[in-house]
């Protein structure tokens, strides 16, 4: 059996003060952490990475690529439940072949806020599909989604900063 807690818990007089200084501590290590590397909520992330507000291009193209990427092949590969066969070596994603495309991974609404349920295990298209302006350059195929969704064209002074996320929604 423990012995009973005295008055002093590990040189502190009482337990509150005890709580009180771990507390502090932890307030002093995240203090220390740049506020780059943490979760903000107070910070608009479309600032930081536009695709967040967008999704036209999921919305605009058909996403289709080489069956081999499909988790029937690659392990953790893209959900072959969500895909379509387009012919023996190529599937899309589902939804994103006709004439009002919407790939069915992109949740969320247009132009407003959305993501991308299978973002880690995405398609080559997408992973490789430049925003314009992230690399310097304007994408006419950003911008011909986006006119579609209604949406106006990126500028480069939308990319300042960090330059390090991910390219697409």
């Amino acid at each position: 059996m423990a012995p009973p807690l005295d008055d002093h818990v590990l040189g502190f007089p009482n337990y509150l003060d005890y709580h009180f200084r771990i507390r502090q501590m932890a307030q002093n290590i995240l203090s220390a952490i740049p506020p780059t590397t943490l979760f903000l909520p107070h910070i608009k992330y479309s600032k930081i990475n536009p695709c967040i507000e967008c999704g036209a291009c999921c919305a605009f193209y058909r996403a289709s690529f080489y069956w081999g990427e499909s988790d029937l092949c690659t392990p953790n590969g893209v959900p072959s439940e969500l895909l379509e066969k387009l012919n023996d070596f190529r599937f899309c994603m589902q939804g994103t072949q006709g004439s009002k495309p919407r790939c069915i991974a992109l949740m969320g609404i247009i132009g407003k806020k959305v993501h991308c349920s299978i973002y880690e295990r995405r398609a080559s298209v997408c992973r490789e599909f430049v925003p314009s302006w992230q690399e310097g350059t304007p994408n006419q195929e950003c911008e011909k989604a986006r006119a579609l969704w209604g949406l106006p064209p990126l500028t480069p002074d939308i990319w300042r900063s960090p330059s390090n996320f991910p390219k697409a929604a």
